[in-house]
């Protein structure tokens, strides 16, 4: 005889004329894990375990990759592949195959592959980091440790944040803060949402804290995709401003007619800059660049790419809470030594 599921309920005479049924904790339970396993089974083959030969130094570099197309396109960090002189992925299945480093950004640590051999290959979809929320359910799939098909969860615990990059003097910005634990190894493997889709590359974790895990994310991993297919390498346009992204208050934004409540911040302008010469001051609010909305720092690098070198640019700002126009030429940014 199939038993029914337990219930515990309140008597209704302490709750008045209506009883109040709680819910067995056990099947909220059963119901994420239902929900973790089928996304982990859908998109643990699109998952790598990276293996990198060094060239100058001596050994094998492990990390982890994404497939994001069918046609073997990679995603890894910069700092698992730099410099090596042969790079080889594991699948899920346990085949190794080999990959060519198509072209990595050091600036924002991440890397482009393309696996040889089959023509269609498991894939995870980018999803719109712009979208997420702080408090949203995050899963990190990599290999720690050389332990492939490691699955961990945890929650986006913060947005926006700025992380050093391994280039002296550089930051990434715009980067996903989770609590998702990761550990060496899960570098370059992906952060994924509730659906499956790829909000992130997991890039670094703080020591000796718990708890401190970062990832580059989606949207910034999608404009790298372009530029290294386009060019072997990210061509930047430069302003010479350091930025960070803020919430507006919602009256501003309403006041304002903004759709968004995001934007990006600037914190200082670099004397005799592009952003200098245009009249932009520290403290402004940038939510349009070329009359398109600007509502993360990956937004604003996807719009500062190769076709806005020494191109003119409307520029559109809040300052003091007041809408202003200004007109910006970028130059090129420099490439990085690394």
């Amino acid at each position: 005889m199939r038993e029914s599921p337990h219930y515990t309920t309140c008597p209704a005479s302490l709750k008045g004329s209506r009883a109040v049924v709680i819910l067995p904790a056990m099947g909220i339970l059963s119901s994420l894990s239902d929900e973790v396993a089928a996304v982990v089974g859908r998109i643990g083959p699109s998952v790598l375990h990276i293996h990198a030969l060094r060239e100058r130094r001596p050994g094998v570099a492990n990390g982890s990759g994404v497939l994001v197309s069918p046609d073997g396109l990679a995603l890894t960090n910069s700092h698992v592949v730099h410099g090596s002189m042969g790079i080889e992925a594991e699948l899920d299945d346990g085949r190794t195959v080999l990959a060519d480093l198509l072209g990595e950004d050091p600036a924002t640590d991440l890397a482009l592959l393309r696996l040889s051999g089959q023509a269609a290959y498991p894939f995870a979809e980018l999803a719109d980091s712009n979208a997420l929320r702080v408090g949203d359910f995050a899963i990190a799939v990599g290999a720690p440790f050389g332990l492939a098909r490691t699955v961990t969860v945890g929650i986006v615990s913060a947005l926006g944040r700025s992380l050093d990059s391994h280039i002296a003097g550089r930051r990434i910005e715009g980067v996903i803060q989770t609590d998702a634990p990761l550990n060496p190894g899960n570098s370059g493997g992906p952060l994924l949402d509730a659906a499956g889709k790829v909000i992130g590359i997991n890039t670094a974790i703080f020591f000796p804290a718990q708890g401190l895990c970062f990832a580059v994310p989606s949207n910034t991993a999608s404009f790298v995709i372009g530029e290294v297919l386009a060019h072997g390498r990210v061509r930047r346009a430069y302003l010479g401003v350091a930025i960070e992204e803020v919430l507006l208050p919602a009256r501003l934004a309403r006041e304002n007619g903004l759709r968004a409540a995001r934007a990006v911040a600037v914190r200082t302008v670099e004397p005799g800059s592009p952003a200098d010469r245009a009249g932009v001051q520290a403290g402004d609010i940038v939510f349009a660049l070329a009359g398109t909305p600007v509502e993360s720092v990956a937004d604003l690098h996807r719009l500062l790419d190769h076709r806005v070198i020494g191109a003119t640019q409307p520029l559109e700002v809040l300052r003091r809470g007041r809408k202003a126009a200004l007109t910006v030429r970028p130059g090129e940014a420099a490439v990085p030594a690394h």
